[in-house]
């Protein structure tokens, strides 16, 4: 057999990349490389189309081990388990404590119980816990960060009580002041100083953490891979540092770190993104000298993005997070949180989170991601992909580094005015289309209605009124001015009817003909199509007969020069007049009056808020 395999790859002579690069421009025909093929990355390095093995030969992250230091292959060296996580907003403990108990036995081994401070006391942890197996089941709680420490202790307290081995106690308190500076601009700075006193409190049970970062909240405000990376590994070492400082163990401030991160849709970039957090934290933890590598392991909860979910098409908010979800998954995360799809705008149904859990267990039990760890690895373009994500977000963590540490970058606002131009960039790309919103912003749903759902106002911000003392960061999901848009013209009571006045080259006007249609729709535009007119003078009427608020001409740009003036004369201002394209002509289709083109290179948000108020919509 193995002489047949000898002979078999002797057939065929390996091309070089040269040979690939020669082949690829004769495809090109003459158009450029760069600008054709190779990819720029949002987080500022390029990728190019193919990659070789000698290009990873040069890599250090195809050498690793699973289980090994640095863990860039994950934390785990004979399976690929994850915790699937609920969470649970706590308003009544013996209501949360019921619903616990039901999703535990649809396949959730791990909960998330969000509550406020004003409700921890023993007797409500005891109601909350009440018949839950708390050595079989990861248990997260996360309430005010002035009553963590108080909550830490009624926990201990209880796990002692019910005589649990505390090596089994699997979960964390998410205590994160820092999220608050960041998020809010809210000075809890005085808070810090319990970190020590949370760590000593728990430092008998080895797996369950108490000190959180989470960078998540910056996924969910628009940042980019790098900068969510980037920024997390300065958050977790600013905590690491100071917990040091304060005279904590390195090995054991290390091991009660949690990371919660975000999901986004870009679905190798996420996969890179788990890779190279484990590998970078697993360096700066080093450097503290811990007593073993195992502390060197990053604890990672992912969940899936809030910030690309849409009202309008909602169920396409499936296919993102499952998107999400396994990437996550194959990169070899801890735990991972899915967010139901109509978390946008409605307190998720069980029908909702119920499909966002089997959203999970969907990937274990039929696509079993949980039995190999690190799939990815080797991927020519995975580990490229790794290493140079690597290298931008420990670039951006030593900038941080520099400035002081995390804590004096969040004071001074260098994260946040970061993470806020990056969303109002994105924002602008979604305007133009330049960033795609499947279903919102390009091939919207022609006849959806809201009926009645109303996008929830974001949380990032939210609280008190008081004025914050440091810059906050402001977001809202990608998706929510062209929904304000559309819901606008919903509750006008008006829809504008929009017409496609096809004419002419067969080809020329059904593209057009789409691109239009496409582009008013997502204002929430009846759109008419037709299969084509023999004389403008034909479609207009058929636009007047139809009640069309708009006629859009859609030809190719030759014919432009003679159709579209006799079709704006004859329509009279009857309707609006829009042209379709760009065309060469457009200066002398301004001069004879025609002010209204849709073409790529309009901000479509805009110029659907410009139409709105010609046709009296407000």
């Amino acid at each position: 057999m193995s002489n047949i395999k000898e002979k078999l790859f002797t057939e065929f002579t390996a091309p070089t990349a040269q040979e690939w690069l020669d082949k690829i421009q004769v495809d090109l025909k003459g158009a450029d490389f760069n600008k054709k093929l190779v990819w720029r990355t949002n987080e500022g390095f390029n990728m190019q189309p193919f990659y070789r093995r000698e290009d990873v030969l040069k890599l250090k992250t195809p050498d690793a081990l699973p289980g090994e230091f640095p863990f860039v292959r994950g934390n785990k060296k004979d399976n690929n388990e994850w915790y699937v996580r609920q969470d649970i907003k706590v308003t009544d403990a013996k209501e949360a404590n019921a619903k616990a108990l039901d999703v535990l036995k649809k396949g959730v081994d791990s909960l998330g119980f969000k509550f406020g401070g004003d409700s921890v006391s023993a007797e409500f942890v005891e109601t909350l816990l009440e018949g839950i197996e708390c050595e079989s089941v990861e248990l997260n709680f996360s309430t005010c960060q002035r009553r963590s420490l108080e909550l830490a202790k009624i926990l201990v307290a209880y796990f002692e009580k019910k005589g649990y081995d505390k090596e089994k106690i699997v979960g964390s308190i998410d205590w994160d002041p820092m999220h608050r500076i960041v998020m809010r601009g809210k000075d809890v700075t005085a808070v810090l100083a319990v970190a020590p006193e949370i760590v000593e409190t728990l430092k008998d049970f080895p797996k369950f953490r108490c000190v959180a970062v989470n960078a998540g909240a910056l996924n969910n405000a628009g940042a980019y891979i790098v900068q969510e990376l980037g920024y997390a590994l300065a958050w977790g070492n600013e905590y690491l540092n100071q917990l040091v400082e304060a005279g904590v163990e390195p090995t054991l401030a290390a091991r009660k770190i949690k990371f919660n991160l975000g999901i986004s849709e870009n679905y190798f970039m996420e996969i890179a993104k788990f890779r190279a957090a484990r590998m970078l934290w697993a360096e700066i933890v080093k450097q503290y000298e811990p007593k073993c590598d195992c502390a060197c392991k990053m604890c990672v909860n992912a969940t899936t993005t809030s910030y690309n979910m849409t009202v309008f098409d909602s169920y396409v908010n499936l296919l993102r997070t499952q998107t999400e979800t396994m990437s996550a998954a194959l990169a070899g995360v801890h735990s991972i949180v899915v967010n139901p799809f109509d978390a946008a705008y409605e307190t998720p149904t069980d029908f909702s989170e119920r499909i966002a859990r089997n959203q999970q267990l969907l990937l274990k039990e039929e696509s079993h991601f949980d039995k190999v760890v690190d799939p990815s690895a080797g991927s020519y373009f995975i580990e490229e992909l790794t290493t140079s994500l690597a290298d931008v977000a420990w670039k951006l963590f030593l900038k941080i580094e520099e400035e002081g540490g995390f804590l004096a970058a969040i004071k001074a606002g260098t994260v946040q005015d970061d993470i806020n131009a990056t969303n109002e960039k994105r924002h602008k790309d979604a305007a133009q289309r330049k960033e795609f919103i499947l279903g919102t912003n390009q091939f919207p749903n022609f006849t959806e209605l809201s009926e009645g759902k109303q996008p929830l106002t974001c949380g990032c911000c939210c609280g008190s009124d008081a004025e914050p003392t440091f810059k906050a960061i402001k977001s809202t999901r990608l998706a929510a001015d062209f929904e304000n848009l559309r819901l606008t013209v919903e509750k006008s009571g008006k829809t504008p009817v929009a017409f496609m006045l096809t004419i002419g080259n067969l080809a020329w006007r059904q593209a057009r003909a789409q691109f239009s249609s496409n582009f008013l729709a997502c204002a929430g535009y009846k759109v008419i199509d037709n299969l084509g007119f023999d004389t403008v003078e034909q479609g207009v009427d058929a636009a007047l007969k139809a009640g069309a608020d708009i006629v859009v001409l859609c030809s190719s740009d030759d014919e432009y020069a003679t159709y579209a003036v006799p079709a704006f004369q004859y329509l009279d201002n009857r309707a609006m007049f829009i042209v379709a394209g760009a065309p060469a002509c457009m200066e002398d289709l301004k001069a004879a009056g025609i002010e209204n083109f849709v073409h790529v290179k309009c901000n479509v948000l805009e110029t659907l808020k410009e139409y709105n108020e010609k046709l009296g919509i407000k």
